[in-house]
């Protein structure tokens, strides 16, 4: 004698209930229950609880920067386009202003790993390589923002430190100085990556939602 499953009225088999009454999550095939990915421990949580606090402090700036060259360029079209009398001031203070908003986005879109990468051949190795790949990628980045953008930034900001500008009133390297702020900033970011990496909370390749791109 064989027994038959309950079925509901369309014949399909009904989802199983808790013990609450509720009906519980039936795992799809293949799929391993309770798998989860790795949280790194405290150490690995606090360090990326720092850089969301950086994220969203250099996003609020650079809102801020933006916002400015906005209102920079803008004057400079009506004073010589409505006013007739060009402020001589609006077109150094822009390319400046665009100059600290270039870095400190790079480093933002750094830290989100947002930048543009060829990914189609390196995924199509294993995970292992991946992450070989990745690593040195990422230990490539903190040579170039330690040597270039750190200690190169500091030396040109030094020698430029007396170079005055005549429309601002900032010298030219104080504006400089933003190359080894954005260096610090993006050598700490690729830090973050290392250690996720390690840790196994973040991907070797950022995952890219095609969906959600703008133009």
């Amino acid at each position: 004698m064989t027994s038959k499953k309950p079925t509901g009225a369309d014949g399909d088999v009904p989802a199983m209930t808790g013990r609450d009454g509720g009906a519980s999550a039936v795992p799809a095939p293949g799929a391993s229950v309770g798998q989860r990915r790795p949280t790194g421990g405290p150490a690995v949580a606090a360090l990326e609880a720092v850089r969301r606090i950086i994220d969203r402090v250099l996003a609020l700036l650079c809102v801020v920067i933006f916002a400015a060259l906005v209102v920079v360029v803008a004057w400079q079209v009506i004073s010589r386009q409505v006013l007739g009398a060009p402020a001589s001031w609006t077109e150094e203070s822009a390319r400046y202003v665009f100059v600290v908003l270039a870095l400190l986005g790079a480093a933002l879109v750094f830290s989100e790993r947002g930048h543009i990468a060829v990914e189609i051949f390196i995924k199509k190795f294993p995970e292992p390589v991946q992450r070989g790949v990745a690593l040195v990628v990422e230990a490539t980045i903190i040579f170039f923002a330690v040597f270039v953008m750190i200690f190169g930034g500091y030396e040109v900001a030094m020698n430029a430190w007396n170079q005055n500008i005549s429309t601002m009133p900032v010298s030219v390297g104080q504006i400089y100085l933003v190359l080894p702020v954005a260096g610090a900033l993006i050598t700490f970011f690729a830090l973050c990556h290392l250690v996720g990496m390690f840790a196994g909370t973040e991907e070797p390749m950022p995952e890219i939602d095609e969906n959600n791109q703008g133009i």
